[in-house]
């Protein structure tokens, strides 16, 4: 498996330190949010052996904070802590993370399972989305925020998407698509669901932005945990997929159970 043709040398001079400055600074901006929502960051390791996914979950009511990530076989799927606290199981309950051959998903709905079984009749991660809208949570209508990793495209290093309303307008869908050609040694791009805290809660805008991403899945689990606000955080999980033998791992950390 090749990778090199989506990857290029970073010398940490030149754009590629201005990369990691600007990494730096987003990384600071999100540490200072309280309430980002959902998550994910896709990239690669500082020396360019793993292709990266990571994603969050957050929660401000019982019904979202009473959530722990669990793995089935080989995909990872949400479930309710304690069973006998749930309110309304639709939208907290899915699987973030699939992956079918060499091609990665995760996301933070149901909507995983829906680029699953588009990938699965051969059709795109755009066509799959396209089918989809943002959640039907009134008044925040909460965007549907995915990611997709596949070793086998040579034209794109990762791809994510967003499904939102244009200002919390749920007649106006907007479907939004950032395909990364090259991948970024030692960062990652990072789309959440909200740009802060508010009622209504405001939908992230604007493009992906750069954070900072290391060459361990420890590292990586370790800095994004401390850096999300600490009453707000729920669930952490970080897949590494070597870029060479598409072998992957998945770590998770649960604040309940840790």
């Amino acid at each position: 498996m090749i990778i090199k043709e989506i990857v290029f040398k970073i010398d940490y001079g030149g754009a590629e330190l201005m990369f990691h400055t600007i990494s730096d600074s987003n990384t600071k901006k999100l540490k200072e949010n309280s309430y980002p929502g959902r998550g994910i960051i896709l990239g690669l390791s500082p020396d360019a052996q793993h292709l990266i996914q990571v994603y969050w979950i957050m929660g401000r009511s019982d019904n979202s904070r009473n959530r722990i990530f669990v793995k089935e076989n080989d995909f990872v799927k949400t479930k309710a802590f304690d069973e006998s606290r749930v309110t309304d199981p639709s939208l907290i309950i899915y699987y973030p993370v699939k992956h079918l051959g060499n091609r990665h998903i995760v996301s933070n709905g149901d909507q995983t399972d829906t680029i699953y079984e588009f990938l699965k009749k051969d059709k795109s991660f755009e066509s799959a989305l396209n089918s989809r809208e943002f959640e039907p949570d009134a008044p925040n209508y909460t965007p549907r925020i995915s990611g997709l990793i596949d070793l086998d495209d040579h034209e794109n290093a990762y791809k994510l998407s967003i499904l939102k309303t244009v200002n919390n307008n749920h007649k106006y869908p907007v479907r939004q698509y950032f395909n990364y050609a090259k991948a970024i040694p030692g960062c990652g791009h990072c789309l959440h669901t909200y740009v802060e805290n508010g009622d209504p809660l405001p939908s992230f805008s604007g493009e992906p932005y750069l954070v900072k991403l290391f060459d361990t899945a420890a590292e990586n689990m370790d800095y994004y945990w401390n850096i999300l606000n600490k009453e707000n955080r729920i669930a952490l999980l970080v897949k590494f997929i070597n870029a060479d033998t598409g072998e992957y791992q998945i770590t998770i950390f649960n604040k309940h159970q840790g």
